[in-house]
């Protein structure tokens, strides 16, 4: 009996998942999946609670509840400079990964292809690939992760339907520069392809560098998807709540398949975050990028300290580093042995990567709460003070 669709023949368990099922049964510190178990701030949850009290337990519109899509819409005009109508040209969607799988299914066909960036988020491929999409992928360079702008240009062929921009990028931590959008908004243009933008990480960014999403850009507007949520800016991963933003036509053939695959997102939730959002300052924002940075800065001193050199990311909350030193023949071996001998997880290099760029690299995650962190940073200095004695 046939057990699997040939659409998910090439879906397997990623080695994120995989590096947390194997932390657990060490004991570890995990820095590998990006779970970000820190406090939802305390208006997020009482918006929540309080549209629960309210008994707000239904569906809600196919494309959002309309406080939850004129929120999102005051913040892109104000954060993104982008204007939207929350009447029509904004989603609600089961977070961002939600929003890219409606978007690939409303706006692509099988066959068509999408330029994607390495180091990628693993998801981004899978979502592409169930949706029939073919990848492009464009390979961009430790330590600066700088844009070979011909070589994006290289990939472009009559069945380019889009290239997708993940700023700040995971797992690098990448900040697009404006050269660099402009760069790729010249290509969509000139060759009449969208852009499909993945900005969950837009809030956190380091060293006084701006976040500039695509759709602000001159004659992009009506080309972008852009896609975020609040699972990162707010610490509520389990929530599930996400949003596509873009053109009214884009946006309708996005809600229609939202609707189809899960009706719409959690009505209350939604609710908690547009009070967040009405309620919050810019510090808040500000405040949480800088303990990000803090935290970053701790963590890659201490992995350069025992040999791991950081490449400090300029955003998110990942930082990838250099295994050469273990001489592992592997990325998935460098992990497992600083699992086992450090009691650190992290996820191998190669997962990011289609190619062997990945092999000598490792990606921690520091969205954890402080004393995880000062645990991970003491066992590997303990660590590496035993591996210099060896």
């Amino acid at each position: 009996m046939k057990i699997r669709s040939q659409r998910i023949q090439h879906v397997v368990q990623s080695d994120i998942r995989a590096m947390t099922q194997a932390c657990d049964k060490v004991g570890g510190v995990n820095l590998g999946q990006g779970i970000c178990d820190l406090p939802a701030p305390d208006v997020v949850k009482l918006g929540a609670q309080n549209a629960i009290d309210q008994d707000l337990n239904t569906y809600s519109r196919f494309d959002g509840e309309a406080a939850f899509r004129t929120q999102v819409a005051n913040k892109l005009r104000v954060y993104n400079k982008v204007d939207y109508n929350p009447e029509n040209e904004i989603v609600a969607t089961i977070g961002a990964s939600g929003a890219l799988t409606s978007t690939l299914h409303a706006l692509t066909d099988p066959g068509d292809e999408i330029i994607v960036f390495e180091p990628s988020y693993g998801y981004h491929l899978h979502a592409c690939a169930l949706a029939g999409v073919v990848t492009k992928t464009v390979t961009l360079r430790a330590p600066d992760f700088a844009i070979d702008i011909d070589a994006v240009a290289r990939q472009i062929t009559p069945k380019t339907r889009a290239i997708l921009v993940n700023t700040p990028s995971n797992p690098s931590g990448k900040v697009f520069t404006r050269a660099e959008l402009e760069a790729i908004a010249e290509l969509c243009i000139a060759h009449d392809i969208l852009c499909i933008t993945d900005e969950i990480y837009e809030y956190i960014i380091y060293d006084g560098r701006e976040h500039i999403s695509m759709a602000s850009l001159p004659g992009m507007k009506e080309r972008t998807i852009l896609i975020s949520g609040f699972s990162k800016t707010f610490s509520i991963t389990g929530w599930r709540i996400g949003f596509a933003a873009a053109p009214q036509e884009f946006a309708l053939a996005i809600g229609l398949l939202g609707d189809l695959f899960s009706i719409c997102a959690p009505t209350p939730l939604q609710h908690g975050v547009a009070h967040a959002l009405e309620t919050l300052p810019a510090a808040h924002y500000q405040d949480m990028s800088n303990h990000y940075e803090r935290v970053r800065n701790q963590l890659c001193d201490v992995l350069d300290e025992v040999g791991l050199t950081a490449i400090r990311p300029q955003g998110a909350y990942y930082v990838l580093c250099d295994t050469s030193r273990l001489k592992a023949p592997t990325a998935r071996d460098a992990a497992m042995q600083i699992l086992h001998e450090a009691g650190v997880a992290g996820v191998p290099g190669s997962a990011f990567f289609s190619g062997n760029e990945g092999d000598q690299l490792i990606r921690f995650c520091y969205a954890k709460q402080q004393h995880h962190i000062d645990e991970a940073c003491e066992r590997l200095r303990t660590w590496g003070r035993a591996l210099s004695k060896a």
